[in-house]
Order: C-alpha cells, then sequence, then structure tokens
C-alpha cells in the first residue's frame, strides 16, 4: 500500500485526527493542501495551517497550506481551485472540518446550531461538490479516487438523539451525504466512504468538553492508520461504507491496538457517541 503522489485535499487539517492522517499520508510523499481557518496560533488550541504544513514537509510530503472557512461557498472554490493549480488535480477529499457542542435543545442557541449545520453538513457537502469534478478526472486516469468523511454510522434509535439533539443531526447530516453520494457517484468510479472511531479520541476539541479524562481515550493515529488502509482501498468496489477503526484494522490483521492508547495498558475506554 503506498499514497505516494496522491493529491490530497483535507480540511481542518492544522491539528487532531486531519494532520495524523495528513502526516500518514506524507510520509509516503503525498502531496496534501490543508484547508483551515487557523493561521495566527489560538490561546488555547494547538497548530495553524503554516505549522501543519512545516510537519508534513518533515515527515516527507509536499505541502499546500490554505486558509479557509469552509462556511464560505467562494473559499472552497477558490481553495480547491489553488490545489489543482499546485498538484494537478486532487486524487483525495478528507472531509474532516466539523463542529461539536453537546447540549440539550433548551440550551442549543440558533449560533451554536447554525455553526454545526454550516461547518457539518453545508460544508462537507459543498466541498464534495466542488472537488467531485477533479475526482472524476483522477478515476478517467486511474488514480483511485476517493472521499472520506469523518462522520457515523447512520441510526435511528433515540438515545443518540435525545442528549443533543442539533449535534447527533449534524453529524448525520455528514453520513447522509456519504449515503447519497456513494451511490451517486459509483459509476464514475469514486469511492465515498465514513469513518469513526470505537472510543473517545484524544483532540483539542476533546479537551474542550468538560469532565472527559483523555487517560481513557487513543490518538488520532488509530484513525490515521486506519484511514490509510481506507484510501489504498480500489475505489471501484471499497464505497458505501460506514468504517469503524478497529474493525478496519482487525481486518488487516491488525488487533493489538495497545500503541494507540494515551495511557499504554488502558482496557477502560470511553467509548465515542453512535455506536452500540
Amino acid at each position: 500500500m503506498s499514497l505516494a503522489g496522491k493529491r490530497i485535499f483535507i480540511t481542518g487539517g492544522s491539528r487532531g485526527i486531519g494532520l495524523a492522517i495528513a502526516l500518514k499520508a506524507a510520509a509516503d510523499g503525498a502531496q496534501i493542501a490543508i484547508a483551515a481557518k487557523t493561521t495566527d496560533p489560538h490561546p488555547t488550541l494547538p497548530g495553524t495551517i503554516f505549522s501543519a504544513a512545516k510537519e508534513i514537509e518533515a515527515a516527507g510530503g509536499k505541502a499546500l497550506p490554505i486558509q479557509c472557512d469552509i462556511r464560505e461557498e467562494e473559499q472552497i472554490e477558490a481553495a480547491i481551485a489553488k490545489t489543482v493549480a499546485e498538484f494537478g488535480g486532487i486524487d483525495i477529499l478528507i472531509n474532516n472540518a466539523s463542529a461539536i457542542n453537546l447540549t440539550p435543545t433548551e440550551k442549543t442557541p440558533a449560533k451554536r446550531f447554525d455553526l454545526m449545520f454550516d461547518v457539518n453538513v453545508r460544508g462537507t457537502f459543498l466541498t464534495s461538490q466542488a472537488a467531485i469534478p477533479h475526482l472524476r478526472e483522477s478515476a478517467k486516469q486511474g488514480r483511485n479516487p476517493h472521499i472520506l468523511t469523518l462522520s457515523p454510522p447512520l441510526s435511528m434509535k433515540a438515545k443518540w438523539f435525545k442528549n443533543h439533539v442539533a449535534y447527533t443531526m449534524a453529524k448525520y447530516g455528514m453520513s447522509m451525504c456519504v449515503l447519497g453520494m456513494a451511490e451517486e457517484f459509483k459509476r464514475d468510479g469514486i469511492a465515498v466512504n465514513a469513518l469513526w472511531p470505537r472510543t473517545a479520541i484524544d483532540t483539542a476539541a476533546l479537551a474542550m468538553i468538560p469532565g472527559i479524562d483523555t487517560a481513557f481515550c487513543r490518538k488520532p493515529e488509530i484513525l490515521a492508520d486506519t484511514a490509510y488502509i481506507i484510501l489504498n482501498r480500489p475505489s471501484a468496489e471499497a464505497t458505501g461504507n460506514f468504517f469503524v477503526d478497529d474493525e478496519v484494522l482487525a481486518s488487516e490483521g491488525v488487533t493489538d491496538l495497545d500503541k494507540y492508547a494515551v495511557v499504554p495498558g488502558t482496557t477502560d475506554f470511553l467509548l465515542d457517541f453512535f455506536l452500540d
């Protein structure tokens, strides 16, 4: 398996899971556009598009840092165009950017509701829309195009809605993009899949949620290694899946996951949402 020479566009890749996926691909010599908002150091969040680019280059890849707010259609289109101009096309889109707000209905301000839907649903839809013509061209060139979205399997069980209706709807909106686009673009040879972790992942976003002990989490690298496997699978065959990280790794014979634990030896992990 190798992502050498692949042209990859990642939303929200200046830190966390997006950056971990980028660094894994960079080790093969991939070309990676980091499309995120952060250009100046944040007082509480690590990383900028420029620090991410330096890490990608140091890992062996080619980086293109692009300031982009995926709530803005014009910025998405400009970022995609800049990537195509720089790399000559796009082979892989990673819809990683996401907003989270775990509040019940009466405590979810309209501003937070709109943010989650603008980033998660609208951003995923419009970024995919802008990338698809280039992914279709990638398929014609036999370059194995993929869209991989960080979103959960769909479930209509009320327990996944009752504590944070707005957030669940926003994440499921991303998953519905996967469901529909996988079937819509199957004939074009573009794979569209979702990826979700079994356990909570130690990221800056998670650290902002009160009461979370990251000692019972796994590292973002588990999703990077899983994404690497998925993105190397034939796009004409591996599409329309809602992958879970440990299941994908097990399918490749990887069952010892201790290296991904924030605290090695941990067995009682915090489970992520949306998985029974």
